[in-house]
């Protein structure tokens, strides 16, 4: 078995849609980035690419690179899980956390669960979605952005 982590973090911004763990989440401000800005799903990408010893999602899709422009991140976890599958690894569980202020997710995490492990080809109850505030304090809990946190383990195939 291999475990790996993974974290990201985006600001918030007007204009654009709230996409977490693959959930479009009604709110008034979206998350920036070149993709879509889910945070969730890029922590669990640099989760499994850390766990199978790959470079990290950055390496992988570059923001210098126009393909990845808007691209969503259950389209990204599927490359990744691609990537591991051809290294002979497949995901056993992934364990993750979503720091934030607002909105609340409690009623998105089963969407999360399944969105991510049909990325993943795992039964949604081998993923786990969190959330917690920063009580106030800070970037985040000024609500200025989103911040996630992702362990996964990989078997080998």
């Amino acid at each position: 078995m291999r475990v790996g982590i993974g974290y990201d973090i985006h600001r918030f911004v007007e204009d654009r849609p709230l996409i977490l763990g693959g959930v479009d989440i009604p709110h008034i401000k979206g998350l920036q980035g070149h993709s879509d800005g889910d945070a969730l799903m890029h922590a669990v990408c640099d989760a499994i690419l850390g766990a199978a010893g790959l470079d990290d999602i950055g390496h992988q899709f570059p923001v210098t690179d126009d393909r990845y422009a808007g691209i969503a991140g259950a389209e990204l976890l599927e490359k990744v899980r691609e990537m591991i599958e051809a290294k002979g690894f497949k995901v056993d569980y992934v364990d993750s956390v979503i720091i934030l202020e607002e909105p609340k997710i409690a009623p998105f995490k089963e969407g999360m669960k399944s969105a991510i492990g049909k990325a993943l080809g795992v039964d949604k109850n081998n993923v786990s979605v969190k959330a917690t505030t920063q009580e106030g304090i800070g970037a985040l809990g000024r609500g200025e952005a989103i911040a996630a946190y992702a362990v996964a383990s990989l078997v080998k195939k």
